[in-house]
């Protein structure tokens, strides 16, 4: 069964047009999910609408959305309202800019979409913008109305398709510096660097997600399962927590020690580093966290 678009609306390149449909890249239907139940009866439970003052149900038909001004009063939108408010990005995704892709910082990049021609007549025009764009090795910039939000994208060419992903606006986002700001410039050890390298170098690997497992959802599993069966659950077993590291260097040996087996033959392809003084015998020492 093919999954439902989470939109349908045209993309537009100048004067050339094409009804497309976004698709939801990422599923959750393979996830362990959880219902709430009454613990006595083992039913399910559903949750209603109370008054905020008189604790009294809310009926069929009682809920409006409210936007609360600064004296705390409300003002009641409809829902009909706010499907009435339409603007071109409502319906169209007007490619106005084009980019590369890898110039957009990671933290600006949102939630992706699979993009596809909604129709047969959309097919060609629709090929010619992703080829066109493939052609340039170029990302379009557009905007659209999603889930009562108009929101930022980049649109890419993807396989037979394209692929957008959502953008987070400046103002939402913490630079950088709000956050690194207070770590302070360390002059590392060179030798210590390239044993770092080094490890790294042992530690490359090709991006495969088929290879990424949800270790914490296959432990909850075995726990339904135990629960299911009857059996006693097994005790949970605490994974050990690593302290801060007493001599960098020292630490930085038996890694290299224990990902290569080894040690004798990739620290000498490591590269020349200045002798290292008395006070760079061993990383200063610091008190385990």
């Amino acid at each position: 069964m093919a999954p439902r678009p989470a939109w349908k609306g045209y993309l537009k390149l100048s004067l050339v047009t094409c009804a497309v449909e976004l698709t939801n890249v990422v599923t959750h239907t393979e996830k362990v999910s959880f219902r709430v139940l009454n613990r006595k009866t083992g039913n399910t439970v559903k949750r209603i609408y109370v008054d905020a003052e008189t604790g009294k149900p809310l009926g069929d038909g009682d809920e409006i959305k409210g936007y609360e001004l600064d004296d705390g009063d409300f003002v009641h939108i409809d829902e009909d309202e706010i499907e009435a408010v339409q603007i071109e990005s409502s319906h169209t995704m007007s490619l106005d800019g084009f980019i590369d892709k890898a110039s957009i910082q990671q933290i600006y990049l949102d939630t992706p979409y699979y993009v596809a021609p909604a129709d047969k007549v959309s097919e060609e025009a629709f090929a010619v913008i992703r080829d066109a764009m493939a052609g340039k090795k170029m990302a379009g910039l557009a905007r659209i109305v999603l889930y009562n939000r108009e929101r930022p994208v980049v649109i890419e060419p993807l396989g037979k398709g394209m692929v957008l992903t959502t953008l987070r606006y400046d103002n939402t986002v913490r630079q950088p510096d709000s956050v690194f700001g207070e770590i302070k410039a360390v002059k590392t050890d060179q030798e210590m660097t390239d044993l770092a390298e080094l490890i790294i170098d042992k530690k490359k690997a090709k991006f495969d997600p088929s290879k990424f497992d949800d270790k914490y959802e296959d432990a909850l599993l075995e726990l339904i399962r135990a629960k299911k069966a009857g059996h006693k659950v097994p005790a949970a077993k605490a994974a050990p927590k690593p302290s801060n590291v007493v001599n960098l260097f020292d630490a930085l040996k038996k890694s290299l020690s224990s990902d290569s087996g080894s040690p004798k033959t990739s620290a000498a392809k490591a590269k020349p580093a200045a002798k290292r003084g008395k006070s760079k015998a061993a990383a200063p020492k610091r008190k385990s966290a």
